[in-house]
């Protein structure tokens, strides 16, 4: 058995940080009720845009007034969701998310920058993750040495991850995020994808395996209709460290074609934010990828789509949720995770990463302090049945 005995963690994506007020306003208006309501220690899994990091390196001493504002509200961060480069909260994300991808200097200077602001603010004697994207968007045009680039600044990240250890005494992991179509999206990818990092490691691989892995997003894994247990033993096998998990759960519809009022539902969670990728399995097993969720696409479907066997919406909502209305989650899919989790020989950093509470439907919605609660604690009790086994 061997799950992470570190506070629980909740992702501060979910409410708005584009300024380092606005980061310390969201850990006082949100993170802190959110603590005292649920009773237990708790994570601040930070999301710091460009922007704040910007700031926190042209004044410095900013740095500790962040640091005061998580030790004022008995909060702890070990983990950073460095995903989002910008502004995560603008009238519209989509795939833009993605940009800037890990062939850029940007993104490999903004995670250096990330990795050495969680070295000063992590607790003494634990280690720290950063999640973030599985080098770009498979929509987005690419150069032909794409790979060849990610590659190259990925390995430029593990030594510099290294060096820090060597002046910090910190560790802290980088965690590639696989998602729906994105260059990195499925288990087979990862795969095959460090295979090519670790070839090219050459003197570095036993310092790349020592900083680089994954962030098991269960949501993701899901969408893409994969046994998330086996999944994960596969990433065990092939010695690819899970730094960190995302708690995530997606939407799922069941035979779509015979639930006009379950699609008419789902039409309610279109929006014009966040990119919610549709993945429907066929009859004869086949699998289909529809970028983004639509109106027309749900309340009128290419037959093909019709005539599947389920469909499955990347569309975090609420972990506690066994069905939303008509709609179904991948809540069992969760539990399988966690259960494969803790089979591991290490502990992965434990996050809840529910973002899409603003833009759920309206039926859906309450109060952020009172729904992240709800998810923490339905969390905290997988988490203890799991122990007991």
């Amino acid at each position: 058995m061997s799950l992470s005995s570190l506070p629980l963690s909740y992702c501060t994506n979910v409410h708005p940080g584009r300024t380092l007020d606005e980061v310390c306003l969201g850990l006082r208006e949100y993170t802190a009720p959110t603590h005292r309501q649920f009773g237990s220690p708790l994570a601040a899994g930070l999301w710091l845009a460009h922007s704040v990091i910007r700031e926190l390196n042209d004044h410095p001493v900013r740095l500790k007034q962040l640091a005061d504002e998580l030790a004022d509200h008995d909060l702890v961060c070990y983990t950073l969701n460095a995903f989002p480069f910008g502004d995560f909260h603008s009238d519209r994300v989509k795939e833009q998310v993605y940009v800037p991808d890990w062939s850029t200097d940007a993104r490999l200077t903004y995670t250096q920058d990330c990795a050495r602001i969680l070295s000063q603010l992590m607790p003494e004697g634990t280690e720290g993750s950063m999640s973030t994207l599985p080098l770009g968007f498979k929509q987005l045009p690419h150069e032909d040495d794409f790979l060849d680039r990610c590659i190259t600044n990925l390995l430029r990240l593990a030594k510099s991850l290294d060096e820090l250890h060597d002046e910090t005494g910190r560790v802290v992991r980088l965690a590639i995020e696989p998602e729906p179509l994105c260059l990195i999206e499925t288990t087979d990818e990862t795969i095959s994808f460090f295979e090519q990092l670790r070839e090219r490691a050459e003197g570095l691989r036993d310092v790349v395996n020592r900083h680089i892995g994954v962030c098991y997003d269960v949501c993701h894994q899901s969408v893409e209709f994969e046994d998330v247990a086996e999944s994960i033993r596969r990433l065990q096998q092939a010695d690819i460290r899970i730094n960190k998990v995302h708690i995530t759960c997606a939407l799922r519809l069941v035979n779509p074609g015979d639930h006009a009022e379950a699609r008419e539902t789902l039409a309610h969670f279109v929006e014009p934010r966040y990119l919610h990728q549709l993945f429907a399995k066929t009859q004869d097993g086949r699998i289909l990828a529809a970028v983004d969720l639509s109106q027309p696409l749900a309340l009128e479907p290419p037959d093909d789509y019709l005539s599947a066997q389920e469909w499955r919406v990347h569309f975090h909502v609420p972990v506690n949720a066994e069905s939303l209305g008509p709609l179904l989650t991948t809540r069992d899919d969760l539990k399988r995770a966690l259960a494969a989790i803790a089979d591991l020989n290490y502990a992965p950093h434990l996050e809840v990463e529910t973002y899409t509470w603003v833009v759920l439907p309206g039926e859906n919605q309450m109060p952020l302090v009172e729904g992240l609660t709800e998810e923490l604690k339905a969390t905290r009790s997988l988490l203890a049945d799991l122990r007991l086994k």
